[in-house]
C-alpha cells in the first residue's frame, strides 16, 4: 500500500486482543480517518497525503476490515457494536499519544466516528461524517427508494449465514456491484485501490462483515435509541459532508437531521454519490481541512 500513502508509516494496537492495524503520516493535529464497506483504509488515499502537509493523519482499518483483526461473532456480546469498534480506534489513537483529536468516518466509518463522539466526548474535538445520516434514522424512514438503493443493509444482517454463502459464491463480483451503479460520472477508483479492496475481501472479512451489519440492525439501535431517550447529543462540531448525487443527498436534508442528533452542525455537499473522497478528493480535502484543524492536544 506503500504507493498509495507516501511517507505513511504502518502502526497498530490492541484492544481486549483485537488488533488494529493504521498507517500514519504527517505530523501537527491528529486526524483520524475510517473507512465504509466495502473497502479499507486505502479509500482515503486521494485525501490523506494533502491533510498530513499539516497534520498528523492515522488512516485504519475497522475491526473486521482490511488488515486489523477479525474476531469470531459472539452473539449477544457486541462483538462488532460500533461501540466496540469505536473503542479499538480510540485505543489506537491513545497507543499513539494522541488523547484527544479529530476523526472523520464515511460510510460504516462515519458510523463507527458517530458513536465515537457520544461514547468518548472527551477524545474527540471534531467530527466528520460522509454522506451518512445516523443509522437510527435511516431504519426509521425506510421507505422503497431506501429499501432499493440500500437493500444490502437488509441482505447482510439475516442471521441465517445465507448472505455469507451467496456472497461467497463469487465474492469478487458482488465487490464490483457495490461500486458499481453508486459513484458519478466515469469510473472513479484507482485500480490500485480495487486490488487492496478485492484482496482484503475475503472469506473471514465477508463473514465478519454481515456481523456488522447485524449488529447495526440490532444492537447499534439500542445504543442509539438510549442516547435518544437521554437526549444525549454530540456536543463537539460535526461536519456533514455528502454527495449531491448519492441517496443520502437526494433523499435527506442531512444538515437538518443530524442537527437532532447533534448541538453543533454545518453541511457540504460535494458533486459525487457515495465515494466521496474517490469522487470529488478536492472538495472532501478543502472542506475536511477547514474543519479538523482544532486541538493539538496529546
Amino acid at each position: 500500500m506503500t504507493p498509495l500513502f507516501p511517507g505513511f508509516e504502518p502502526v497498530e494496537s490492541g484492544h481486549g486482543g483485537v488488533r488494529i492495524r493504521a498507517l500514519a503520516g504527517g505530523a501537527g493535529p491528529p486526524v483520524l480517518l475510517l473507512h465504509g464497506y466495502p473497502q479499507t483504509r486505502a479509500m482515503w488515499h486521494r485525501v490523506a497525503p494533502s491533510l498530513a502537509r499539516d497534520r498528523t493523519v492515522i488512516v485504519a482499518d475497522l475491526r473486521g476490515y482490511g488488515d486489523s483483526d477479525k474476531p469470531e461473532e459472539t452473539p449477544g456480546a457486541g462483538t462488532y457494536a460500533k461501540r466496540a469498534m469505536a473503542a479499538d480506534q480510540v485505543t489506537l489513537m491513545h497507543s499513539l499519544g494522541f488523547t484527544r483529536f479529530a476523526v472523520a468516518g464515511h460510510d460504516r466509518g462515519g458510523r463507527v466516528a458517530h458513536r465515537m463522539a457520544l461514547d468518548f466526548p472527551e477524545r474527540v474535538h471534531a467530527l466528520a461524517v460522509l454522506d451518512i445520516v445516523p443509522t437510527l434514522h435511516m431504519f426509521e424512514n425506510v421507505d422503497r427508494e431506501m429499501a432499493s438503493s440500500y437493500f444490502h443493509w437488509f441482505f447482510l444482517s439475516q442471521g441465517s449465514g445465507l448472505p455469507e454463502r451467496m456472497i461467497l459464491a463469487d465474492h469478487r463480483a458482488w465487490l464490483r456491484s457495490r461500486f458499481a451503479g453508486r459513484h458519478a460520472g466515469a469510473w472513479p477508483f484507482d485500480e490500485r485501490a480495487m486490488a487492496e479492496y478485492e484482496r482484503c475481501f475475503d472469506e473471514a472479512t465477508i463473514r465478519v462483515s454481515c456481523a456488522d451489519y447485524r449488529a447495526a440492525a440490532g444492537i447499534d439501535l439500542d445504543h442509539d435509541r438510549a442516547d435518544r431517550d437521554r437526549r444525549d447529543l454530540v456536543r463537539v462540531p460535526v461536519l456533514a459532508l455528502w454527495g449531491a448525487h448519492s441517496y443520502v443527498g437526494r433523499n435527506f436534508d442531512v444538515t437538518t437531521v443530524w442537527r437532532e442528533y447533534a448541538e453543533q452542525v454545518e453541511g457540504v455537499a460535494v458533486p459525487a454519490d457515495h465515494y466521496v473522497c474517490e469522487e470529488a478528493p478536492a472538495e472532501v480535502i478543502e472542506a475536511l481541512s477547514g474543519f479538523c484543524g482544532g486541538s493539538d492536544a496529546r
